[in-house]
């Protein structure tokens, strides 16, 4: 079977999830807008916005170890889906902190907001991840587990890992004393550690989907979604060092690619393949897994 027709088959596929594709193409209107805007929501209050997820796990994981087998070829390497993108601003300029804005303010509202996004572009291609077609959460040739409470590994499925991902996340940026949105109310003292935590998880499953989930993103045309998302969170987590570079690794081939040619890339649009005082640490950091990549 060529690509092309592959591509036909998964479009036929793909197009039966109306709701959450109409939804994300009409993004691809007002996404540049919206995180431009970013920089002059958030003064002396965050706007809060509030989850739409059903999710029900919580878990704590620690550091994983195994590998997969061999390689597949890397298609969102290739040159004619790594130039799509829905806008062509230059992302380096919008994550910057601007004047007068509170770090923790600025590091929780683009936080949410990555969740938000992430969860979104995952769950178009979410009836493909099944624990059949992905039976460990694998990205390229490491494979993650999770550590429950009580340290005892989990092998789990791809779409367990990312259910356990963002239960852990959706508590912890719901919980007041954790995300705090009413004016005076302080951040806990070990809120940049757990920012960092939930923007180690949510790299994991950006790189899941273009590791696992490519062609499927390609045949809803939803790549330059995936790309100026991947672009625009790559440049935030490393202005504010919250992700170790040895978690990245991985995916260096693509962020290289993407981040070196992000302020020259034109936006192809949908129709031309773009359319796409708080609480104790200790009790915080319990709703977020520890859980890092081994690196060759």
């Amino acid at each position: 079977m060529t690509v092309k027709q592959e591509r036909d088959s998964l479009t036929n596929k793909c197009f039966s999830n109306k709701q959450v594709l109409l939804f994300l193409l009409n993004s691809d209107k007002h996404y540049s807008i919206l995180i431009f805007s970013l920089k002059f929501l958030f003064t002396n209050m965050r706007l809060k916005k509030n989850g739409s997820y059903t999710l029900n796990r919580k878990s704590k994981g620690k550091p994983n170890g195994k590998k997969p087998a061999t390689e597949e070829k890397k298609l969102y390497l290739e040159p004619e889906y790594t130039k799509s993108r829905i806008t062509d601003f230059e992302f380096k300029e919008l994550v910057i902190l601007p004047r007068e804005i509170d770090l923790n303010e600025w590091l929780a509202s683009n936080t949410t907001t990555f969740f938000h996004h992430i969860n979104l572009q995952y769950s178009t291609i979410s009836e493909f991840c099944t624990g059949e077609s992905c039976q460990t959460m694998a990205v390229c040739n490491t494979q993650y587990y999770w550590y429950d409470e009580r340290g005892k590994k989990i092998k789990c499925t791809a779409p367990q890992y990312v259910d356990f991902v963002m239960s852990s996340v959706q508590k912890l940026v719901t919980d007041e004393d954790v995300f705090p949105t009413k004016y005076g109310k302080e951040f806990p003292n070990s809120f940049e550690s757990l920012v960092k935590k939930i923007c180690k998880y949510l790299f994991h499953v950006l790189a899941h989907i273009y590791s696992s989930h490519f062609k499927e993103t390609l045949a809803l045309e939803l790549h330059g979604h995936l790309n100026t998302l991947y672009v625009h969170f790559i440049l935030f987590i490393r202005e504010f060092n919250l992700v170790d570079p040895k978690e990245t690794t991985i995916m260096d081939d693509l962020t290289e690619i993407l981040c070196s040619s992000s302020g020259s890339s034109s936006s192809n649009g949908s129709g031309n393949g773009g359319g796409g005082g708080g609480s104790s640490g200790s009790s915080s950091s319990s709703a977020v897994a520890q859980n890092h990549v081994k690196e060759r």
